[in-house]
């Protein structure tokens, strides 16, 4: 059978992985010259709070990761589903590792982040255990990519102005440092969506996009946090109660940290919401 391979910013729910044979490889962080990997080694609680760097999975640990993933689906082949390609060295490395080791390996760019990867994933693993091919799970995967979307409001701008992580004009980056922007994830890069004032406003603003992607299609849906839980679980209340239909569908949203590297970028306070909309057609 196919076997999907994630890297760690999918925040995948280990329940998640386990029940879809979802393997993971770590990405990086480079801290007082340790190189940490995300899932693997003890990384700070406030990671955030450090002049932290972040690094891509290596060649090698994607090579091995692939390997193994070839060598379990009996020749069947892996789907590989990575953070989008705007805002890490990822999928650069995994293309090339790829094509490196075996035309069974088919690579896919999310074009999103956290769950946003995580929903891809899934979706091609879903496949796999459907019975699909190595070109129908890969396809599976890049059909999720256009019904997958993101939105993060962030407190502070300073995390972001260090990461060069924002896409598109940077301007309103200098000017007032009190906005609390409701950003977007747009083809696969970190966008502003809106100017907010107030926290309690931008996350109303949030709620609002959020509600309007989906419309009356049901749609899968994430909640994450950096060490903001009280926000996040007030955010997933609130789709509860504003779009029954998702959790009738999917049932209840997944809430938990954005985790330690993504954290670096976006800073304390950050809540995210990862929607992936249900396939057309789909019962």
């Amino acid at each position: 059978m196919i076997v999907v391979v994630t890297d760690s910013s999918a925040r995948l729910p280990v329940e998640l992985r386990d029940r879809w044979g979802i393997r993971e490889v770590p990405l990086h962080i480079l801290l007082d010259g340790a190189d940490l990997r995300d899932g693997v080694d003890e990384i700070p609680d406030d990671i955030y709070k450090c002049h932290a760097t972040t690094a891509a999975a290596t060649p090698a640990e994607l090579a091995d990761a692939y390997q193994r993933a070839l060598a379990d689906s009996d020749g069947d082949g892996v789907v590989a589903v990575h953070l989008s390609s705007a805002l890490s060295g990822t999928f650069g490395n995994a293309e090339r590792t790829a094509a490196d080791l075996d035309p069974a390996i088919r690579v896919v760019d999310s074009k999103s982040s956290a769950m946003g990867t995580g929903f891809i994933a899934l979706a091609a693993a879903r496949a796999a255990a459907d019975g699909a091919d190595l070109d129908t799970a890969a396809n599976a995967a890049g059909a999720a990519v256009s019904r997958t979307h993101a939105f993060i409001v962030v407190h502070r701008l300073d995390n972001l102005r260090r990461s060069g992580r924002i896409g598109g004009p940077k301007a309103w980056l200098g000017t007032a440092l009190s906005l609390k922007p409701l950003l977007r994830v747009d083809d696969g890069k970190l966008v502003l969506a809106q100017r907010v004032r107030t926290v309690k406003h931008a996350t109303a603003a949030m709620l609002d996009q959020v509600c309007e992607v989906v419309g009356d299609c049901p749609a899968a849906l994430a909640v994450h946090h950096v060490a903001n839980p009280e926000g996040a679980h007030d955010v997933a209340a609130a789709l509860a109660e504003r779009l029954p239909a998702c959790e009738a569908a999917f049932g209840k949203a997944i809430v938990n940290p954005l985790g330690p590297v993504l954290a670096l970028h976006v800073g304390a306070g950050a809540v995210a919401v990862c929607l992936q909309l249900a396939e057309q057609g789909a019962d």
